[in-house]
């Protein structure tokens, strides 16, 4: 059914997060607070919570704090942030503007952080990674969300409730997860990377932060997109001698990115749940196609600047055919147009693809969790098939669209997630 006619036809969902039922709110704060909750032992003989937060990014942060704002008391584990905090370069600019924020309430936003501190938010881009994260301490404090810096190490179900134990020894009872990983284990490696060469002569961008050891070296950079020109310009800028940006596609324009067509389509996710997966085959690649060309095919124009062609050379429409380490420890490299490079490391732009089966807390689950090519299928709330375990975030963009593997869907996908939370509890009182 087309995209059009399709939002004629429906019938607009009550949103909790401006309207519910006193009724409801009631008793489940009075179910919170009775036996078996926070504070209190369960049959198994551990912690009791009404919802259990694995993950602390964006998504974690922003459905928990929507959880709690709805009288649902969350606990968040794992580091605040934290692969923005460990595997983002500090001197990263990000691609968002100010509109993209983590409150579903629309209140504590990014431009209410800044205005807060007497900051013009038009002035403010490209914005700085660590201005981001700074937002994020302050949501959290006016949230009064305090992430646990613990890790689960496995999550089982028995009776309907989620058992998760963590690295410490302690186990959690839990009514409800939300399970938001963060990319970095799934980072794509090229077969012919770890075939050809020792894990320390080359690097996913996810694991290179720091700069100064690529010092005076020869670089090859595998990718076209983003991160590649970025890192690309960093290590230019830690005193790399010499660069190779390397990719199969056209040369990217440098041009500002438009993602003003992304908020209709979050908003009709909040409006009309699952439409994404209901559109036609070719309307949904149509979709992925454009926010593909925003997102791969044009690159920030303040990176131009930051590029010198004596130091970055670019190779497009070009491939490794061959990779091979030489006994003087330099690494020869013949790509498909029959150049050849020698460089000294092999930095890896090549993504992310989400894969379940490396998420290790969940083994025990993964019998029961029904996927797709790797992706949870999830229903219009992010429910994955095991009743009461919910997956925002990247791993969800195969059913609910690109648009969320980024911030930009984090209030969209908090309400969906409280909303069906809020008609758990309902239909247990009732």
């Amino acid at each position: 059914m087309p995209l059009a006619v399709f939002r004629a036809r429906v019938h607009v969902i009550e949103v909790y997060a401006t309207t519910r039922p006193r009724r409801i709110h009631q008793a489940i704060i009075a179910r919170m607070e009775g036996p078996g909750h926070t504070g209190r032992a369960s049959e198994y003989g551990d912690a009791h919570i009404p919802l259990l937060v694995i993950g602390a990014g964006p998504y974690g942060l922003s459905t928990a704090a929507n959880a709690k704002t709805h009288g649902i008391e969350p606990l968040v584990l794992g580091e605040p942030m934290g692969f923005w905090r460990g595997n983002m370069p500090e001197r990263m600019l990000l691609r968002s503007g100010t509109d993209w924020h983590l409150d579903a309430d629309g209140i504590d936003t990014f431009e209410a952080f800044l205005v807060e501190r007497g900051v013009d938010p038009t002035r403010v881009p490209p914005v700085p990674v660590g201005t981001f994260l700074d937002y994020t301490d302050w949501f959290c404090e006016q949230k009064q969300i305090q992430p646990r810096p613990s890790f689960v190490s496995r999550l089982d179900v028995a009776d309907g409730q989620f058992i998760a134990s963590l690295h410490d020894g302690q186990r959690l009872i839990a009514d409800a997860v939300v399970a938001a990983p963060g990319i970095a284990r799934f980072a794509v490696i090229p077969e012919w990377v770890p075939a050809s060469l020792p894990n320390y002569r080359w690097t996913h961008t996810s694991e290179l932060v720091r700069f100064d050891q690529l010092y005076d070296a020869r670089i090859l950079i595998v990718g076209g997109r983003q991160s590649a020109f970025e890192w690309a310009a960093l290590l230019a800028e830690a005193g790399a001698a010499s660069i190779y940006v390397v990719h199969r596609h056209d040369p990217p324009s440098f041009e500002a990115s438009d993602w003003g067509f992304v908020n209709e389509l979050i908003d009709d996710t909040i409006r009309i749940p699952g439409w994404f997966r209901r559109l036609p085959t070719a309307e949904r690649e149509g979709i992925s196609q454009r926010f593909w060309a925003e997102g791969r095919l044009k690159l920030e124009p303040w990176l131009t600047p930051r590029l010198p062609e004596h130091v970055i050379q670019r190779r497009p429409r070009t491939a490794v055919a061959t990779c091979r380490e030489l006994t003087s420890g330099e690494i020869d490299i013949t790509l498909s147009s029959g150049e050849q490079l020698v460089v000294d490391h092999v930095l890896l732009a090549t993504g992310y693809k989400p894969n379940l089966a490396n998420i290790e807390y969940l083994q025990p689950l993964l019998d029961r969790i029904e996927t797709v090519d790797g992706f949870p299928v999830l229903d219009e709330r992010f429910q994955t098939s095991v009743p009461g375990l919910f997956m925002p975030g990247f791993v969800a963009t195969h059913d609910f669209g690109p648009f969320f593997g980024f911030v930009r869907g984090c209030p969209a996908a908090a309400t969906l997630i409280v909303a069906a939370l809020l008609d758990a509890d309902q239909r247990r009182v009732r």
